[in-house]
Formats: C-alpha cells, structure tokens, sequence
C-alpha cells in the first residue's frame, strides 16, 4: 500500500470511528432510558416518534442550540477544554482497538482492517490513554468555582486513581498467558479450538469488569456525580455541547472496556460455532453494554468510603494473588 492510500484509509477510519461511535452514544442513551423503564416497571421514552425512538434526536437538538454558560469566576479556559479532554481521549483509545475482523469491499480486491493503528502494544495504549482522561472531570470540577464541583474533582482523584491500577493489575494475568501485548495476538490465541481466555481468568475478568464500572463512572460507581450527594458534581456548572461532550466520552468509554473485555477475555471477533467473528463480537460487546443498564437498574450507589474499601482491600489482594497464581501454573 502506497503512503497516500495508507493515509487516506486511516483518515477514513478516523471520521467513521467518530460518526458510529458519537451517534450510539445518543442510541445507547434511549436503550438506557428503556431499559431501566422495563426493569422499573414504567414506559420510558414514548412521546417523541414510533416508541420514543426520536428522543434521541431531540436531545441533540436541545445540546446543539442549548445555552453554553461559562460560570463569572470559573477558570475559562480550563473549564473549556475538560469536556474536550474527555471525549477525545475517549475516542483516541479506540484507535489500537481492532472492532472487527478483516474483510474484503465487496466488488473489489482491498482488504480493510477494522482498525486504525496496529500497534504492538495496544492494551497499553489503550489502558493508557483512557487514564489520561481522569483529567477531564479533574479539571472541568476544579475550574468550575463551586463547592459540589470540587467534591466531584476530589472524588475523581480517588476513584479513578484508584481503579487504574485494578484495572493494570486485572490485564496483566491474561497477557502473561499470550505473551504479547497487540490486542490483535491477544484475539488470535483464542482462535480454533482454543477455550476463551475467561474460561482460565475469571478472576481477572471479574475484576476488569467491576473497575470498568469505576473507570467509566457508571453506578454503583458514580460518585463522581452522584445527585442525592453533590448535585452532579464535576459537571454542574456545564450546560449545552459541554456537558454533551462529557456524556458522549463516558459512552464511548463503555463501548471501549467492552470490546476490550470482549477482545482479551470472550474470544474477540473469532467464529463462534455457526455465527461468523464480525456478529459474534457485536454479540458480545451489546451483551456487556446491556449488563452496564443492568446494573445501574439493580444496585443502588455505596459510598466513598465503601468504594475505597472494595478497591485496596478486596479487589487489589484479589488481582496480585491471581497473577502469583498464573505466574505459579506458567512456570
């Protein structure tokens, strides 16, 4: 492949990442809203379209032409650009994510691979650029000059921080297993009759799964906002496509820990027995977003303390056994 036609397909892959990804954060949202509806025992959405459907179009319009307010004495240009810090590092750890196996353009003789940067060190990049991102809420809280902001800000120091290093510690065990850490070896060592690797880590997925849930700042893990505590928290001063930008990086954040979850633990976009890779790992990622809904439907929110409790004391023990273990059966 020439310089230009590499550059050309990776500048594809980029605006198509950014389209798919932007519009099922607004798509994910409604499913939410009905979801949590069916488990509560209500309607949800109904009004707007078949279902509600077009409720997703209307909150886009009300974030597009919604007031941006920017607080008399928060800190402008900080409290600026946290919403962008969010979604961009968001969307810049999908770049070493492989979404799909390679296929052929019908019609035609290129072969597309579904991802835009193969790089050997994938997790890392991803796992790395996504920590990156704690700076958002960090930030937008400390710049916005209210109270319930700063809690938010502090809260995210000590959330996130925290679950970081669950989620390194959760990653390491499989990747002593491979040997490798491409997210594209990873997938192809559970290729053919090889079992998935949650079959010999489900303590390590267990673990990836809950500080995914910290990470993304989903309930029971949603201090960083929690509403009956501190109003929204970091993001209280936000209105319009600010706040907008925050919702679309926690989204874009889920649809990442689940296909890295899908990729390093469930057998990634291999066959799976009569169903072809590409709808297997669509199967499985919606599987995983269903049980964030879930989730948030059925545990109520803990607190602070609890959390910190849950992550040093039971968590990180759990994460070093495991990988003394796994080194222990390798050797």
């Amino acid at each position: 492949m020439s310089e230009s036609s590499y550059i050309i397909e990776t500048i594809i892959k980029v605006i198509v990442i950014l389209t798919v990804f932007s519009a099922l954060a607004g798509i994910t949202t409604y499913f939410e809203r009905k979801v949590l509806a069916f488990m509560q025992r209500r309607l949800g959405p109904m009004h707007v379209g078949p279902f509600g459907i077009l409720q997703v179009a209307a909150d886009g319009i009300k974030l597009f032409t919604k007031e941006d307010i920017v607080p008399q004495h928060a800190v402008k240009p900080i409290f600026m650009i946290a919403p962008v810090i969010a979604s961009a590092t968001a969307f810049i750890a999908m770049a070493a994510v492989p979404f799909l196996p390679e296929f052929t353009l019908p019609f035609t003789d290129y072969v597309v691979h579904p991802i835009v940067a193969d790089i050997d060190i994938g997790i890392l990049f991803v796992v790395g650029v996504m920590a990156v991102g704690m700076y958002a809420p960090l930030l937008g809280g400390m710049a916005s000059n209210n109270k319930w902001s700063l809690l938010g800000a502090a809260r995210t120091v000590v959330q996130m921080l925290s679950f970081e290093v669950v989620t390194g510690l959760s990653l390491i065990a499989p990747l002593m297993m491979v040997g490798s850490l491409s997210l594209i070896d990873i997938n192809d060592y559970q290729q053919g009759d090889t079992a998935w690797l949650v079959a010999y880590q489900p303590v390590a997925f267990i673990l990836y799964v809950i500080s995914g849930y910290a990470e993304t700042n989903r309930t029971p893990f949603d201090l960083l906002e929690h509403e009956a505590e501190i109003i929204t928290g970091y993001a209280t001063e936000y209105s319009g496509m600010r706040w907008g930008l925050f919702a679309i990086g926690e989204y874009a954040n889920m649809f990442t820990v689940a296909f890295v979850a899908s990729l390093v633990f469930l057998g990634g976009y291999n066959d799976m027995w009569f169903i072809p890779g590409g709808l297997a790992i669509i199967m499985k990622v919606s599987a995983l977003i269903f049980l964030f809904l879930w989730v948030r439907a059925a545990w109520p929110h803990v607190r602070p303390d609890q959390l910190m409790w849950l992550c040093w004391k039971v968590l990180m023990p759990l994460a070093f056994v495991n990988i003394l273990i796994t080194g222990i059966v390798l050797i």
